[in-house]
């Protein structure tokens, strides 16, 4: 048996020495950075399919990401066309490459980044991680643990809006439940759940501070105690 060809890592994915040198060529002569020349050819795939075509000759890096791609559609729940999920990423990473740049892609800064990415999708796509893991030089472990360790991050997708509801001792005596109930019908989800529209994402605390206004819910940092079925409706309609 021949010896096996060495393989290195490339934005997430085991890439032959073969490939990786064509990258390196490529990245000489365009002056564009390895992750430059996937978004360039990402944006080609997606034209390609926009015209109708069908299996386009892929290299493993572009098959990868727009298998990728698609997952990520299905993650947020989207019935999209390949070439509209396609489209769709490259607009991500795009985004995601002007973070980067706007910390001047410093690992010192690697916290702020994913704060960054967070505020602007709500929650932290795999292909921005793989993307910044990139760019960066850092390992996706080190990225996955700080994703994971820090509450205020979130590796699946979160609404546009918020809904937290107290269930502490003083607002579970105050007919916290009762609320809850009432708010889970307005929204149509149950707690830990997001709507299929990325519209609201619910959740349950301990307690948020405020036991005598008990039982209270707390949409988009706005506190609201006691609220009825019509103005949690009347709540839910003025977050659009």
């Amino acid at each position: 048996m021949g010896k096996e060809r060495s393989k290195s890592k490339f934005v997430g994915l085991r890439v032959s020495e073969e490939q990786s040198q064509v990258l390196s060529r490529l990245q000489q002569n365009s002056n564009l950075s390895k992750s430059g020349i996937l978004l360039r050819g990402l944006e080609l795939l997606s034209e390609y399919y926009s015209l109708g075509l069908d299996q386009p000759p892929l290299n493993l890096e572009l098959r990868n990401l727009e298998a990728e791609a698609m997952r990520h559609a299905q993650a947020l729940r989207q019935i999209r066309k390949r070439g509209e999920a396609i489209g769709q990423m490259v607009q991500e990473l795009s985004n995601v490459d002007k973070i980067i740049d706007k910390h001047q892609a410093n690992k010192s800064t690697l916290i702020q980044i994913l704060l960054d990415i967070q505020a602007q999708n709500h929650w932290l796509p795999k292909p921005a991680l793989t993307w910044v893991s990139e760019r960066l030089g850092v390992s996706w472990s080190e990225i996955y643990h700080i994703a994971t360790f820090y509450k205020a991050f979130s590796l699946t997708p979160r609404g546009r809006h918020t809904v937290q509801a107290c269930l502490g001792t003083a607002c579970q005596v105050r007919g916290a439940p009762r609320l809850l109930e009432k708010v889970m019908d307005v929204l149509k989800i149950k707690p830990g759940e997001t709507d299929h529209d990325q519209r609201f994402t619910l959740t349950t605390v301990n307690c948020l501070g405020c036991c005598a206004l008990g039982p209270v819910i707390v949409v988009d940092g706005e506190y609201y105690s006691k609220s009825t079925v019509k103005e949690l409706e009347r709540i839910a309609a003025a977050c659009e």
